[in-house]
């Protein structure tokens, strides 16, 4: 009797794991984001699963779910919607890559994600840091899709790629492409969000709640 309530106890464990109190299932919120988790995947710069990624769930805190949802019902109007990469990160993430970006020898997304970047410049120019925002739990990055098609709009270079071409107001770019990044920029930030310059994906909350609170429970 005892090992099946110890049994039943650890699959309710598993099963149920708890995250902050102000932190929040963004799916649970916004039912029609998409998500497509890169870091839960091999699908990114480092080519396997980071280290705090066990399943592919977006997690922020409660304040900043609730000002995306915003963005997501303006966008809904015009039959578009948002697709999250990343949210949430956890501190353990963060090592794994600043452990990857000292593997000068690993080299094996580069011509995808950093054709034109050194790696051993990664973290001179600010591609890598041994903090993130996203640990804060109030930066998320995402981009903007067609509702019907799932299709993300061209924002003129891919997600995560390390250069100019993702600066948000890189010029050699089409006039369409700069407005789909005006877009995603301007309907982030009547909503509380900040963007990040290098990053046409990256924003964060701007009154965000933890300023200086880096966490690392586990993605699942």
């Amino acid at each position: 009797m005892k090992k099946k309530l110890l049994l039943l106890i650890c699959l309710t464990t598993l099963t149920f794991a708890e995250i902050p109190k102000s932190f929040s299932y963004v799916k649970d919120k916004i039912p029609t984001i998409e998500l497509e988790l890169r870091y839960a995947s091999r699908n990114n710069f480092v080519g396997e699963v980071i280290d705090g990624y066990l399943a592919s769930k977006a997690i922020l805190t409660t304040k900043a779910t609730l000002a995306l949802a915003k963005v997501q019902k303006e966008l809904d109007s015009f039959g578009l919607g948002l697709k999250i990469f990343d949210a949430y990160r956890p501190q353990r993430a963060v090592d794994h890559f600043v452990r990857w970006g000292r593997d000068l020898g690993d080299k094996k997304m580069k011509l995808e994600y950093y054709p034109t970047v050194e790696k051993r410049n990664l973290f001179k120019e600010g591609y890598i840091a041994k903090r993130s925002g996203h640990s804060r739990g109030s930066t998320i990055d995402l981009t903007i899709i067609d509702l019907k098609t799932k299709k993300e709009l061209d924002m003129g270079s891919s997600f995560d790629f390390f250069g100019k071409k993702s600066w948000v107001h890189y010029g050699n770019i089409t006039s369409q492409q700069r407005a789909n990044r005006m877009l995603l920029n301007q309907v982030m930030i009547k909503y509380g969000f900040k963007a990040y310059s290098q990053e046409w994906w990256h924003f964060t909350l701007e009154n965000e709640p933890y300023k200086n609170r880096y966490f690392d429970f586990k993605v699942e």
